[in-house]
């Protein structure tokens, strides 16, 4: 292997063969404690030090870098206390995770190291996002994200390249191809002779180093570095390098032919680079010796702080506050000068007077910019607000959830437009896996709205009418909020932005232009969590959300006999249990109205709950209303027969009479 030292002094010579030899050593005292079952499980990354190393080395303490599972080197390099380390691997509570995740799912601000997920492919735009907002500060600023060379194939691998081309984003994709996605060769992951080749499709710079060499390595990062500082764009690097042992211990080699192991041991990165520091005295065998063993020295005393450590421990109470960032939900009061407008103007000038109250909040989606959108709810913000904060996007839902993460890790809120609901389902992963589990996993707040057109009734079909709400008030760490009136858009909204957790903020298409009310013309907030009481009654109770609150009054009006308690929820999560409770306790009856289907929905939680807390009250079964069990159809008799307004009519009937 050939060295260049260049203008590099003696002292960072010898300074980055320590670095190697730190996580090298960590590594080989955990397969001991891994075969002595004192650690869970272990991502070896012996044989690929150089290029964590290298990588971090080269960057500034103050630059984002997005590591992976055999990235140690980064940590390391990065100086974080080896006790946290090794209490980390362990479970306890003065790792990074407080027992909740394992091995480097973790991120630390502090360090500024943002960990992996095992779904691999969302950290790449989560980097694109981190430098974003290094870009819109004018901070010359460089992030390096870490990938392998299976994750490659993943979608949001090409998503975030392009977004970061067309954005010209100063990010370093750095790609370890280190011959193998677990079990599978590189010849079955892609076919390109390369995969630097496929930065020609994105219009981006790439280079190919030798990810076993040091040098090579680190000296090449820093001219990147410097170069991208100077003028942001994305580079993608393949680094050529190999993983001596399994994906993780318990997948073994036995894969992998004996001569390709015996050919890349000879490459072996520390090594060939302690014989070179030999061979040009800049190292001798006794001070080899001495720094090996003040590194022994280091790793036991800090293991001993990991292991005397007690097992962690926590509270049901303590595990639930933990899912989401503390809000301080400030109240800005309603104005008494009113406008008599749409569901959709409230939208649109909620967003605005959010996007004047925080100078860096970013909006991102397609079609969003000069074009205003496919429902026109930001008209005119590129020529108020600019390009720069109003960003149209490619057609890349998942890179632009991530990136939105991003976007938080580096502390500026974000607003994303869905143009349909029904396409979250190509950004699900992100939001699901990173944005609602972030915050209970290491502490980081996902400060992100996603808005979601949804709904049917406007002859829109099977991918444009869906009100898909159900799939995300079962995961934990989200907030869904679907409001029914302009007055409750625009005040919800705006909490949903003031919020630094995730927001799924659901806007039925269906009441854009058909609902008018008188909305305060200045900045207010509305809380989440509390229901509105939009009829009173002790005949029954109707609880519902959306076009159900609507179709709701417009039944009971036909109906004026029954006297019921109407409950407009306007949140899903949280949800105001206490006001279904006390309604149904006072009319001892209840029935549940959602458009989306009913198997599977908010209803049948609240049935479920009603059942359990309130049965003693009823006197009748709590009563659901639903669409069919299909998808939405087009036609407009068929889409009648889908919704659930006339089974709720029925079904209301049937009730009151019980």
């Amino acid at each position: 292997m050939r060295y260049h030292i260049g203008d590099l002094r003696p002292k960072q010579l010898v300074d980055l063969y320590k670095g190697m030899l730190k996580p090298r050593m960590i590594e080989e005292k955990m397969l001991v404690l891994l075969r002595q079952g004192k650690i869970s499980k272990w991502f070896s990354g012996i044989g690929q030090e150089a290029i964590s190393v290298g990588v971090t080395q080269a960057l500034k303490p103050e630059e984002y870098i997005l590591p992976m599972h055999r990235n140690l080197g980064v940590f390391t390099s990065r100086e974080v206390p080896l006790n946290r380390l090794f209490a980390q691997w362990q479970g306890k509570k003065s790792g990074f995770t407080n027992g909740r995740d394992r091995s480097f799912h973790f991120g630390t601000q502090e360090y500024k190291i943002v960990g992996m997920i095992s779904h691999l492919g969302p950290q790449l735009g989560v980097a694109d996002g981190i430098a974003l907002a290094d870009m819109l500060r004018r901070k010359k600023r460089v992030t390096a994200v870490f990938t392998g060379e299976g994750a490659t194939s993943e979608g949001d691998f090409h998503e975030a390249l392009n977004v970061a081309s067309v954005w010209s984003l100063p990010v370093l994709f750095c790609i370890e191809n280190n011959g193998y996605g677990l079990s599978t060769p590189t010849n079955e992951q892609y076919n390109c002779k390369d995969l630097v080749d496929r930065a020609t499709g994105y219009g981006m710079e790439s280079r190919i180093i030798d990810g076993n060499n040091i040098l090579e390595v680190y000296t090449k990062v820093s001219e990147l570095c410097k170069a991208v500082r100077k003028r942001p764009r994305p580079i993608l690097l393949e680094f050529k390098t190999f993983r001596m042992r399994g994906h993780e211990e318990a997948s073994g080699t036995k894969y992998v032919p004996e001569k390709l192991m015996k050919k890349w041991a000879k490459k072996d990165p520390i090594s060939n680079y302690e014989a070179f520091l030999l061979d040009n005295e800049l190292l001798n065998e006794a001070q080899i010796a001495s720094i090996k063993a003040g590194i022994t020295e280091e790793v036991n005393e800090n293991l001993k702080l990991a292991f005397d450590e007690a097992a962690v421990t926590s509270t049901e109470t303590n595990e639930l506050s933990s899912v989401y960032q503390p809000f301080d939900y400030k109240h800005y009061d309603k104005n008494k000068g009113t406008r008599n407008i749409r569901f959709v103007d409230a939208v649109s000038v909620g967003l605005q007077q959010s996007m004047d109250k925080y100078n860096e909040l970013i909006i991102m989606g397609q079609d969003i910019a000069d074009y205003g959108g496919v429902f026109k709810i930001t008209e005119g913000f590129t020529k108020k607000f600019g390009k720069s904060r109003v960003r149209n996007t490619p057609i890349c839902e998942s890179a632009i959830v991530s990136a939105a993460m991003g976007l938080s890790i580096n502390g500026m809120k974000s607003v994303v437009e869905m143009q349909f609901a029904d396409f979250v389902s190509s950004g699900f992963n992100p939001i699901v896996n990173y944005l609602a589990k972030v915050h209970y996993r290491w502490g980081q707040n996902a400060d992100v709205v996603i808005r979601m057109p949804c709904g049917a009734g406007v002859g829109a079909g099977p991918f444009h009418s869906q009100t898909n709400e159900a799939w995300f008030t079962k995961t934990p760490g989200l907030k869904v909020v679907y409001p029914a009136f302009p007055s409750d858009a625009k005040g919800l909204l705006a909490t949903a932005i003031n919020d630094p957790n995730p927001v799924l903020f659901f806007e039925h298409k269906g009441l854009y232009r058909s609902v008018y009310e008188d909305v305060p013309t200045a900045y207010y907030t509305l809380p989440f969590g509390k229901a509105n009481l939009l009829r009173s009654g002790e005949d029954l109770t109707v609880v519902t959300y959306g076009a159900g609150v609507h179709w709701a009054i417009e039944i009971l009006e036909k109906h004026s006999d029954i006297n019921a308690d109407v409950l407009d929820l306007r949140t899903l999560q949280p949800l105001d249990v206490d006001a279904i409770f006390e309604s149904v306790k006072k009319t001892s009856k209840l029935i549940v109205l959602q458009e989306d289907t009913l198997f599977g929905g908010v209803a049948s939680d609240i049935s479920a709950m009603v059942m359990e807390h309130c049965f003693e009250f009823l006197d009748a079964p709590v009563f659901r209303a639903g669409s069919l069990e299909t998808p939405v159809p087009f036609a407009k008799v068929l889409e009648e027969k889908y919704l659930p307004k006339q089974r709720f009519e029925d079904k209301l009937l049937e009730l009151y009479a019980y």
